[in-house]
Formats: structure tokens, C-alpha cells, sequence
């Protein structure tokens, strides 16, 4: 049984670049005029919108950067390359979410609570924000759209589960954590309208940085699985599986250990060869089964393979 992923493989990596590019466009014009928004009305929400996004733009380059370095190959100091990088990046980038989004955030709705002397020109703040609602959810279309391109048939949810490309799901998160801080800051600012009351605006800078704080712990959690050394996806351990019980050349699968290395994967086998080869036929079978792997899914890079007998 082979299963070609080639082409799955290059859209795994271009799904990851376009969202991020996605992103980093959308956040930067939002975080521009939210700035601008922000002096004009004085609307603590709004200022904690504005630090969020300029947050969010680090984190994109962050993630690029992440992306390149994990393409580097495999040198002495790193035999199995540098993949784990992205995994990386990915941790900081929650961490960066944590504290300059989310405790940033936190810090301005409780200082304005005790010093807010009300928005000044508070329409100009409600269409900054409906504008940046339109934007951020466009940004978040766009990143579904690459996610359902390397999803297959799963659910979103257990895609976010069970996926090993944290850097679409950091974009994800960001993207949610946006579009739902947005509408916060759109709701508080509108209470402060309505009621003349300034606290609600504060308030909503808090809501804002709970919610920030909420989401880079769920990403944070997901990526040092990662980090730590997680295996392929169930979907990717199953089919090497059935590729590798499918060879002549192999009576018996004792144990298959895969390892999630960024964009590239390790195998280790155990396995009963067949007995009645020699030992000069038993190398080349492993060989063979070695390039089929690796033939059937690029992203294995590294396959290490321990011919046994049965116990």
C-alpha cells in the first residue's frame, strides 16, 4: 500500500506561509489606525486592541523565521536537523501573546478604571473597531481556508487537536483571540456611549487581556507536547504501518516509533525479517523498505530499522 503525499506536503508548507502572510498584512494596517484611533479617543480598549495587533505583527516574523530556520539540514551538532525550531518559535510567540497581549492589557483596563476620564470622539473608536472586525475576520477566512487544505476530512477541532503544524494553529489562535478581542473592545466602547460610563471601557480592556492570557496557555499547552517530542499524527503513523506490513520482505512489525521533527519525520522499526534470505539479502530488504518509506512520505527524512527474531 503506498500513500504519495509529495504534493500534500508542499501544500502543508505553503498553507502555513500564506496564513501567516495573511496575518501579518491584516494585523499591521489595523494596528496602525487602532493607534491612531486609540490617541484621538482616548479609549483604554482600544489602546489594548492597538498593542495586541503590533504584538501579533512580531509574531508573524517570528513565525517566518521559525519556518526558515527549521529548513536548515542536519549538520554534526544536529543529526537530526533543526525542524524543532518552528516548535520554538511557536512557544514564544504564546509566551509573547501572554505577556505584551494579555497582561499588557490586564494592567491598562485596571489603570484606567481609576484614571479614565471618559472618550473623547468615542464614533471614531466604533468605526476603527467595526473596520477592524471586517479585516480581522477576513485574515481569519483566510487561515481556515489554508487549514481546510491540509485537514483532509477531520473536524476543526480534532485538526487543532491532533495537527503537528504549530505554526497554523498559533495563527489560529492569534486570528480567534483578535476577532473575539475586537468585539469586546466594540461592545465596551458602545456601553461607555450609551450609560456616560467610562469603566465599561476599562472593563473591556480587562475582558481583553483575560481572554488573550486564556488563549497562549491553550497554545502554550500545545505546542510543548510538540516541544518535548511528540509523534506523527495517528493518520501518518497508521499508513507507514500499513506500508510497512505490506512488504514481502517483512513477516512481522514488533514495534514502529515515529518523531515529529517540524515539517520532517523519524522512524524507528523493529520488525521479523523474512528468515530464509542471507544476511547480505536481509540489508538490502531493509533497504528497500527504507527508500519505500521514504518514497511513499518525503517528509520522512531519517528511518532506523532493527531486524529482530520472534521470541
Amino acid at each position: 500500500m503506498i500513500f504519495n503525499r509529495k504534493n500534500w506536503s508542499m501544500s502543508h508548507q505553503e498553507s502555513s506561509v500564506k496564513s501567516i502572510l495573511f496575518a501579518l498584512l491584516a494585523n499591521l494596517g489595523i494596528a496602525i489606525t487602532k493607534t491612531v484611533a486609540a490617541v484621538i479617543t482616548g479609549s483604554g480598549a482600544l489602546m489594548a486592541e492597538a498593542i495586541h495587533s503590533y504584538a501579533d505583527c512580531g509574531n508573524q516574523g517570528l513565525l517566518f523565521f521559525g519556518l526558515k530556520a527549521a529548513k536548515k539540514e542536519p549538520d554534526e551538532d544536529h543529526p537530526l536537523g533543526y525542524g524543532k525550531e518552528i516548535y520554538f518559535w511557536s512557544f514564544i510567540v504564546a509566551l509573547i501573546l501572554f505577556s505584551m497581549g494579555g497582561l499588557f492589557s490586564v494592567y491598562e483596563g485596571i489603570h484606567k478604571i481609576g484614571s479614565h476620564e471618559g472618550l473623547r470622539s468615542p464614533m471614531i473608536a466604533v468605526v476603527v473597531l467595526s473596520v477592524s472586525i471586517v479585516l480581522e475576520a477576513a485574515s481569519l477566512a483566510g487561515c481556515l481556508i489554508q487549514i481546510k487544505k491540509v485537514k483532509r476530512n477531520m473536524s476543526l477541532w480534532k485538526w487543532v487537536r491532533t495537527s503537528r503544524q504549530s505554526e497554523l494553529i498559533v495563527v489560529l489562535g492569534e486570528d480567534t483571540a483578535a476577532l473575539l478581542g475586537l468585539a469586546f473592545a466594540l461592545i465596551a466602547v458602545v456601553l461607555s456611549i450609551i450609560t456616560g460610563n467610562p469603566v465599561f471601557d476599562a472593563a473591556g480592556s480587562i475582558g481583553i487581556g483575560i481572554l488573550l492570557i486564556i488563549i497562549s496557555f491553550f497554545l502554550a499547552y500545545k505546542v510543548k507536547s510538540l516541544l518535548i517530542g511528540q509523534s506523527s499524527d495517528d493518520a501518518t503513523k497508521d499508513q507507514i504501518l500499513k506500508l510497512l506490513e505490506s512488504r514481502p520482505e517483512i513477516l512481522e512489525v514488533y514495534n514502529l516509533i515515529t518523531l515529529q521533527l517540524g515539517p520532517r519525520i523519524m522512524v524507528a522499526v523493529k520488525a521479523r525479517m523474512d528468515s530464509s534470505t542471507s544476511p547480505e539479502q536481509m540489508i538490502k530488504s531493509i533497504n528497500i523498505c527504507e527508500a519505500e518509506l521514504k518514497k511513499a512520505n518525503p517528509d520522512i527524512q531519517w528511518v532506523f530499522f532493527e531486524p529482530d527474531i520472534e521470541t
